[in-house]
């Protein structure tokens, strides 16, 4: 009831601000640099072990903008950090931009294949473009319905939208406007989570020092990634060694 009560004052507040939020938002779209998706491997076969498949799907994050390359990305640092345990097939689908609707339509056009493991980073072009916030969770239900039927997938991991309040390139007050929308999508997500057997919810919880951005101030560096990855591989390892355990 309190969340509720804070997202509704947040809700007040911003219709005020409006216009100067709109403007900054302009302002950052305008000056932010753009930084291209990293050269390197999409897909491929690394480490050696039990056999898994593995799926890094989503917007900008996921494809790795903010490293100088894809093995020092997302998608390379996950399949590193799994390769010493595992045999892992992998492959990244994920272009800047993508938002819930987008990332569902690319699954739609997809031929089938089995995925042990989908890691998702959605949310950030919803929460900057307005995406309303129930046809964001109604659209993560479409994306999983798809990822545990036409590609069989058991172990989907959501990451959270990344604290914006944060971010270096967003200026005040629209820093603030909209890190309470990514806490607000977050809330609900885990909670859509927690009613997914097949689903684990993670923070993005790496630094949000200098060293650890990109140069645009707003995507994540190789370090940033290097943490997600460590933390993902983790929570990987104990869901397969769970499901090992009960069969």
């Amino acid at each position: 009831m309190q969340r509720k009560h804070s997202y509704m004052k947040h809700q007040l507040s911003a219709i005020f601000l409006a216009p100067l939020i709109i403007s900054q938002a302009l302002y950052v779209r305008r000056t932010t640099p753009k930084l291209p998706e990293p050269p390197g491997e999409r897909f491929g076969i690394h480490g050696s072990g039990r056999l898994i498949r593995l799926m890094i799907l989503g917007d900008s994050a996921a494809a790795g903008v903010g490293a100088p390359a894809q093995n020092q990305a997302l998608s390379g640092q996950l399949v590193a950090a799994l390769g010493s345990d595992f045999r892992v097939s992998w492959k990244l689908i994920a272009q800047t931009g993508h938002r819930a609707k987008d990332v569902l339509q690319s699954l739609e056009m997809l031929e089938p294949e089995r995925f042990d493991v989908v890691v998702t980073s959605i949310g950030v072009n919803d929460i900057t473009h307005q995406t309303g916030l129930k046809k964001w969770i109604e659209q993560h239900g479409r994306i999983i319905e798809l990822l545990k039927g036409k590609f069989q997938c058991r172990h989907i991991i959501l990451s959270g939208v990344p604290p914006m309040h944060l971010f270096p390139a967003l200026p005040q007050p629209l820093r603030w406007y909209l890190g309470e929308r990514a806490r607000h999508f977050n809330n609900h997500l885990k909670k859509f989570t927690n009613d997914e057997k097949h689903c684990m919810y993670i923070e993005i919880d790496y630094p949000l020092e200098p060293e650890y951005m990109a140069a645009d101030g707003f995507h994540p560096g190789a370090p940033a990634y290097s943490l997600w990855s460590r933390h993902l591989a983790v929570m990987i390892r104990d869901r397969l060694d769970q499901k090992e355990k009960k069969q």
